[in-house]
């Protein structure tokens, strides 16, 4: 039986329709799913579509650059350079609990072209191996503050070679300079994905012109 990450769960669903849209959205290391329930009616979603988003609670676990100390984290980060060396095996053992997450909303009956892979600093580089390796076509992906932990792209798949992609970053970013999202930004533009890139004055978060944003995005890919 499979043991899913604890949620939580907002549904954007003002028409009270049956809902067939869903966005999966990872918080940073630290936080907790509670961290971007609080976006959801800032985005200014159009009223006819039926979203469930779903902020699913990294575990708990021992971060060496924090000294080891133990608190949610989707994998080990071992270094604070531009290169982060980071834990690849707890990396993609993360992107498989967001896999099962991907497949119980397959199971509630939302097609997976209807499913929006997102993530923020941490968050968003799980959601990066997540959402460019899964088998099947998704609707989109969205990073914010984040960058590609895992340089090996050979198993990236080629249904989702034209996801729709969004990366926000701020242009004053001191926890994950915005050199990391250029970065990835170039990396997959040249690997031929549709990216859209985007810098906000801002530092390690995010602010509301931004979600105001990310909202027509997600208006246009669902």
């Amino acid at each position: 039986m499979t043991q899913y990450l604890d949620c939580v769960i907002v549904e954007h669903n003002p028409s009270n329709k049956t809902i067939d849209k869903s966005v999966i959205w990872l918080h940073g290391l630290g936080a907790s799913g509670h961290d971007f329930e609080p976006v959801v009616p800032e985005l200014g979603l159009d009223t006819q579509l039926a979203v469930r988003f779903v902020f699913p609670h990294a575990p708990r676990i021992p971060v060496t650059v924090n000294g080891g100390m133990v608190m949610p984290a989707w994998y080990d980060i071992l270094e604070m350079s531009l290169d982060r060396k980071v834990d690849v095996v707890q990396i993609e053992k993360s992107a498989a609990a967001i896999r099962d997450l991907i497949q119980r909303e397959i199971e509630r009956g939302v097609n997976p072209e209807n499913i929006v892979i997102a993530g923020f600093s941490q968050g968003g580089a799980v959601a990066y191996q997540t959402a460019l390796t899964y088998p099947q076509r998704l609707a989109g992906l969205l990073t914010l503050s984040t960058y590609l932990a895992v340089e090996d792209t050979s198993n990236y798949t080629a249904i989702n070679k034209d996801l729709p992609i969004k990366i926000d970053h701020g242009t004053q970013d001191p926890v994950v300079p915005v050199v990391l999202g250029q970065r990835a930004n170039e990396t997959l533009t040249n690997q031929g994905y549709q990216v859209e890139f985007n810098t906000y004055p801002m530092a390690h978060q995010v602010c509301l012109p931004q979600i105001k944003a990310i909202g027509q995005w997600l208006n246009k890919v669902l």
